[in-house]
């Protein structure tokens, strides 16, 4: 048995015994690197086109490679390609395949490079080109909650402090709350973006590589901004999975704090809005149930992906430089966040904008809580009252509605004029809700043409990104 017989023929020059076969099972990252493979093949091409010119490939070495590349992926996306456990990974799979093509020639594509430059790259595009699909899926929940929230700049509910009824809202302001999260969430996304576009094609195993290669012409090739700058740093940088990772894992606690109050108003106990029934499930016992299980899913996965961010951190916090097996770590909790953050948006986005608001129940829970008592205060204090007086003198309003089981703007003048003689007939101005949310009239404020104003910069600021 030849020594290339016994050996994964890819390294295992070094070798005297073929590597135990659970071993070559375990260290493997095959069955799921192979995703990686059209970026793979991206950076390969690149790589063949820079050696040619560098003069380490003749201009008909290239094309060889590069059509016997285009092949490999005709047949990889066909599915004739069939994926080898002792080859590794899709990086040997993939060099292995073209040299079966091509010959010898297949050979020399791995000049000047490494696999730990070659999967820092790969990561690179992969990562790059979902978020660009991860940044259009969110720019449409984005479109599809400003549009309703515009829709609803008139409805108004009562806005909550410790779950407690607090002051009036409208809906739309409430949907526009979640938009801020969501903006804050895409600028980060675009961050993350920016920093992971830099090309580590050409750092080979840790210290660059003696051959005549042109870093500048591969990171144009490929669309990074540049080459990254320190070789060693170069290999074993995972920062920029851990910023999506952290990305995600706000993202989807947004998502999360938003399936909360969603699941919450589907109840019967709020009665605020209703979810079509293509998003929600029925019950195997109970006939009457509908469950929103499409946010309480996306509640649940939050810790999923949470988890993913801690794994990815404890992976990197004890590494020496440069590269380590520990990094092939990486890829399982990166694709994962990835598929699930795409299958949360892609869920948020075709349910958030046919959410139907109960009107009626929205307003009929908002009279009740006294949510007007604060701008009974803020009236007192316009007619001179010291704040803290007025505080009083509604806190004692509010005890005497509760005894009587009344609503401050259902008492009579002579009621609300037995705590302060400062109260005239215009004080019932300012006791309706319809009142209470149209003074809110700054930007940020709950009143309606604020809140159209507010839908309608949040959209001129998305259409802005292109």
């Amino acid at each position: 048995m030849s020594q290339d017989d016994k050996t994964n023929q890819q390294w295992g020059g070094r070798f005297n015994e073929p590597t135990d076969a659970f071993v070559q099972r375990f260290t493997a990252s095959i069955q799921f690197d192979q995703r990686l493979y059209r970026h793979d093949i991206q950076g390969s091409i690149a790589h063949a086109t820079m050696l040619e010119t560098a003069g380490v490939l003749t201009a008909e070495e290239r094309d060889a490679i590069i059509d016997g590349l285009k092949e490999v992926q005709a047949n990889i996306e066909s599915g004739k390609q069939e994926w080898s456990i002792p080859l590794e990974d899709v990086h040997m799979n993939v060099e292995s395949a073209l040299t079966d093509k091509i010959g010898i020639t297949g050979k020399k594509l791995h000049t000047g490079r490494s696999r730990n430059d070659q999967v820092a790259t790969d990561i690179r595009l992969w990562l790059r080109d979902e978020i660009d699909a991860i940044a259009t899926e969110l720019t449409r929940l984005q479109n599809g909650m400003i549009g309703l929230a515009e829709k609803e700049a008139d409805t108004i509910m009562p806005g909550f402090t410790h779950l407690q009824t607090a002051q009036p809202v409208t809906f739309g302001h409430h949907l526009l709350a979640w938009n801020e999260m969501l903006e804050r969430d895409f600028g980060r996304l675009m961050d993350c973006r920016k920093r992971l576009n830099q090309s580590p094609l050409g750092a080979a195993a840790l210290a660059g590589t003696t051959y005549p290669i042109d870093r500048n012409l591969t990171a144009s090739l490929l669309g990074f901004d540049q080459p990254t700058r320190n070789s060693l740093d170069s290999v074993s940088d995972r920062d920029f999975a851990i910023e999506f990772c952290a990305f995600s894992s706000l993202l989807l606690t947004h998502m999360s704090r938003m399936s909360e109050e969603l699941i919450l108003w589907t109840s019967a106990q709020f009665n605020f809005i209703n979810l079509p029934d293509r998003f929600c499930t029925g019950s195997s016992i109970m006939p009457q149930k509908k469950n929103p299980d499409v946010p309480e899913l996306v509640r649940g996965k939050t810790g999923r992906v949470t988890g993913h961010l801690i794994s990815l951190l404890t992976l990197m916090k004890s590494q020496p430089l440069a590269y380590n097996k520990d990094n092939q770590e990486d890829k399982e909790p990166l694709f994962d966040a990835v598929d699930t953050v795409k299958d949360c948006l892609r869920a948020f986005a075709d349910m958030i904008p046919a959410i139907e608001s109960k009107k009626d129940s929205m307003l009929e829970a908002a009279k009740r809580g006294f949510s007007t008592a604060t701008d009974l205060a803020d009236y007192l204090v316009r007619k001179g009252v010291a704040f803290r007086d007025a505080h009083e003198i509604v806190g004692k309003s509010v005890a005497y509605g509760i005894a009587e089981n009344k609503d401050l703007s259902e008492m009579s003048l002579e009621e609300l004029q037995q705590f302060s003689d400062t109260i005239t007939a215009d004080v019932f101005d300012v006791l309706t809700l319809e009142g209470s949310v149209a003074a809110r009239n700054h930007i940020g404020g709950t009143a309606p043409n604020q809140v159209r104003a507010a839908a309608k910069a949040a959209l001129q600021l998305i259409s802005s990104r292109n």
